[in-house]
C-alpha cells in the first residue's frame, strides 16, 4: 500500500475463541407445512413461547461455537497456513527456550530496510480491515509506530489471518514478521516512513477489549481540539485526575514516552557532570530524627517507638560528609515534603539532585559549577534528544528556552529594584512569591534575553538555619536561588561551619537541637568553607519543557490528593 487509509475511531470487536470458520450458514430445504394445532390457553402459548426461545437461544450457541473453530472454513476444511498466525500458549512464554530469533525495534525501521525481512513486537494501536482480503496494523513500541499491511497471497496469508489480524484489540502485545518496503507516499498514521506486509503475526497478550483510557484520546494536542471544535466535532478529553488514576496506559503516549527520557537524559547528565568535577556520589539516609528545614512540612513516624520523620533533603547529612573530607560529594535521591500545597509545581516526593563542595574564597564557586552544569545540561538536550523534544511539542508546544553562554547573575537587591521600576512593591527583606518570581522572570527575559538567570543574596530572614550571613550586612546572605522561565529550580548557599552559630541559628529557626546533635558536632571536629545546592528533577524537567503541570513529569506523583497508583 501506498499511503495509510483513514482509520475509524474505535476498532473492530475482538472475535471469539480462536478466529474460525466465516458465519455463512447453508439453507435447508423448506419442510412440509404442518398440521393446524389445536389452540392452546394463554398459560400454555406462554409456556410454548419460552420453550421455543430457549431452543433458538441453544440453537444459536451452537452455531456460534461451530464458526469459532480454530483455523477452519467451511468448505476446505482446517486452514493450511495456521501456523502462520494465531495466540501464542502460555507455555511458549515461559522461557521454554532460546530460538535464536532477532528482533528490529520498530524506531530504527526506515529505508535502509527496505526488501528485508524484519520480527517486531510491539503493541497493537489500531487495527481495521478493508474488505476480507485485507487488514491494517499499526504497531508501536515505545512510542514508536510502523504500519503493517495483512494481504491475502496464495501459500502465505489466509482470510482467517486478515480475520485475525482484524480482531486483535488495541494494545494487545503482538509479534509480527513480514518484508520491509517504502511507499510512494508518506505514512501519516505512523512515525517510521515504512511498511511491514507481513507474512506472519502472533500475539503474545491480549489486552482487555474495553479500555479505560484510549492511547490516541491521552496523546491529542490542545491544536487538534482547536481544529475539531470550529469543525463542529468532539472529541474526547482525558483530564489529569483520569490520567493519573490509569497511569499505565497514560505513560503509553509518545509524549510521555519523551517526557521520562529526556528526565532520564537530566539526571544522568547531572551525575556525569559532576563525577567530571570531581564529585563523589553518596546516598544519605532517609529516616531521620528530626527535621532538616525546619518547620513542620514533614512526614513523621514510629521508628521502633523513637520519634522519627522522612527526611526532607539531604543537607544536614552531605554537609558532613564534607566534614569527613570528602571534599565534593552529590546525591540523587528521593525528597519528601508534608506540604498542603496542591500547585502546579509542588509535589510530597520527588528526587533531589544535591551537589555539595568545600569553597576556598567565596560562595560564586558554588554558582560558577551551577552555571557550567546547566548550560551543558541545556546544550546536551537540545543536542541528543531532538526526537524526544519533537516527540513533546507535538502534544504540548514549546518555544526552545534561552540561555546565555555564561548565565547572568543579579543579587537580590537588583531584582526587587526591577520589580520597584515595574511598579510593584516588594518587601527588600522578604522573599518572593510565584507571582512576583515570574513578573521578574518577564522583565529579565526582556532586558537581557535570557530565561535562565541566578539571583543571589536573599534575605537572611527566609533563609535556612544552616545559611551563612553576608560579611558586610547581616540582614542577606550568601544564598542564591536560579530560575528557568519564572519559576525557581534551585536554592544554593554557603553554610554555616561554626557550630555555635549553627546552634543559635537553628533555635532561632525552632529546631530542637538535641534531634540533630550528631550534626552540629561534626563541626566541632574541624569544618571547612563549604556550600552547595539542591534542585528538583522533576521542576527542571516541567520548566525546559514548558509544561503546566510537574505531575507530567512524575512517574507515579505523590501530592497532598494522591498516595496511589
Amino acid at each position: 500500500m501506498s499511503s495509510e487509509t483513514p482509520i475509524p475511531a474505535e476498532p473492530s470487536p475482538p472475535l471469539d475463541a480462536s478466529y474460525g470458520a466465516d458465519e455463512t450458514l447453508t439453507p435447508t430445504s423448506p419442510s412440509p407445512s404442518p398440521a393446524p394445532a389445536p389452540a392452546l390457553s394463554k398459560k400454555a402459548a406462554k409456556k410454548e413461547a419460552a420453550k421455543l426461545e430457549k431452543q433458538r437461544r441453544k440453537e444459536e450457541s451452537a452455531a456460534a461455537a461451530a464458526t469459532a473453530t480454530t483455523a477452519t472454513t467451511a468448505d476446505d476444511g482446517p486452514d493450511p497456513l495456521a501456523a502462520n498466525y494465531g495466540d501464542v500458549p502460555l507455555p511458549d512464554l515461559q522461557s521454554k527456550a532460546v530460538t535464536g530469533r532477532k528482533w528490529t525495534a520498530v524506531g530504527d525501521l526506515d529505508g535502509s530496510f527496505k526488501d528485508r525481512e524484519v520480527l517486531v513486537r510491539g503493541r497493537v494501536q489500531t487495527s481495521r480491515a478493508v474488505g476480507k482480503n485485507i487488514a491494517f496494523l499499526v504497531v508501536r513500541e515505545m512510542g514508536f509506530t510502523v504500519q503493517c499491511v495483512v494481504t491475502v497471497a496464495p501459500e502465505l496469508v489466509s482470510r482467517l489471518m486478515v480475520k485475525f489480524a482484524t480482531g486483535l484489540s488495541r494494545e494487545s502485545h503482538v509479534d509480527v514478521e513480514g518484508i520491509v518496503s517504502v511507499p510512494g507516499e508518506p505514512i501519516k498514521g505512523a512515525s517510521q516512513q515504512v511498511e511491514v506486509h507481513v507474512r506472519k503475526v502472533y500475539c503474545i497478550s491480549k489486552a482487555v477489549p474495553n479500555l479505560p483510557i484510549n492511547i490516541e484520546d491521552a496523546a491529542r494536542s490542545e491544536a487538534e481540539f482547536e481544529r475539531a471544535s470550529e469543525a463542529g466535532e468532539q472529541l474526547v478529553r482525558v483530564n489529569q485526575d483520569t490520567r493519573l488514576t490509569y497511569r499505565v496506559l497514560d505513560l503509553r503516549t509518545p509524549a510521555n514516552q519523551a517526557i521520562f527520557r529526556v528526565r532520564f537524559q537530566i539526571e544522568n547528565f547531572f551525575r556525569q557532570f559532576l563525577i567530571s568535577e570531581g564529585f563523589v556520589g553518596i546516598h544519605t539516609p532517609k529516616l531521620m530524627a528530626g527535621s532538616s528545614e525546619g518547620g513542620a512540612a514533614v512526614f513523621r513516624l514510629d521508628y521502633k517507638g523513637t520519634p522519627a520523620c522522612l527526611a526532607q533533603s539531604p543537607q544536614l547529612h552531605k554537609q558532613m560528609a564534607i566534614n569527613g573530607d570528602f571534599g565534593r560529594v552529590f546525591e540523587i535521591g528521593p525528597v519528601f515534603r508534608a506540604e498542603d500545597s496542591n500547585t502546579h509545581r509542588h509535589l510530597c516526593e520527588f528526587i533531589g539532585l544535591d551537589a555539595e563542595m568545600e569553597i576556598k574564597e567565596h560562595y560564586s564557586e558554588v554558582m560558577d559549577v551551577v552555571d557550567r552544569l546547566f548550560v551543558a545540561i541545556f546544550d546536551s538536550l537540545n543536542e541528543n534528544c531532538q526526537k524526544e523534544l519533537q516527540a513533546i511539542r507535538k502534544q504540548y508546544p514549546f518555544e526552545p528556552l534561552k540561555y546565555l553562554r555564561r548565565t547572568l547573575r543579579l543579587n537580590f537587591q537588583e531584582g526587587v529594584q526591577m520589580l520597584k521600576e515595574a511598579g510593584i512593591e516588594v518587601d527588600p527583606l522578604g522573599d518572593l512569591n510565584t507571582e512576583t518570581e515570574r513578573k521578574l522572570g518577564q522583565l529579565v527575559l526582556k532586558k537581557y534575553n535570557t530565561e535562565f538567570y541566578i539571583l543571589h543574596r536573599y534575605p537572611l530572614a527566609v533563609r535556612p538555619f544552616y545559611t551563612m550571613p553576608c560579611f558586610d550586612d547581616p540582614a542577606y546572605s550568601n544564598s542564591f536561588d536560579v530560575f528557568i522561565r519564572g519559576e525557581e529550580i534551585i536554592s544554593g548557599a554557603q553554610r554555616v561551619h561554626d557550630p555555635e552559630i549553627l546552634t543559635t541559628r537553628a533555635e532561632a529557626c525552632g529546631i530542637k537541637v538535641d534531634t540533630i546533635g550528631p550534626y552540629i558536632d561534626s563541626f566541632r571536629y574541624g569544618a571547612p568553607p563549604h556550600g552547595g545546592f539542591g534542585v528538583g528533577l522533576e521542576r527542571v524537567v516541567m520548566l525546559f519543557c514548558d509544561l503546566n503541570n510537574i505531575r507530567k513529569t512524575s512517574l507515579y506523583p505523590r501530592d497532598p490528593q494522591r498516595i496511589t497508583p
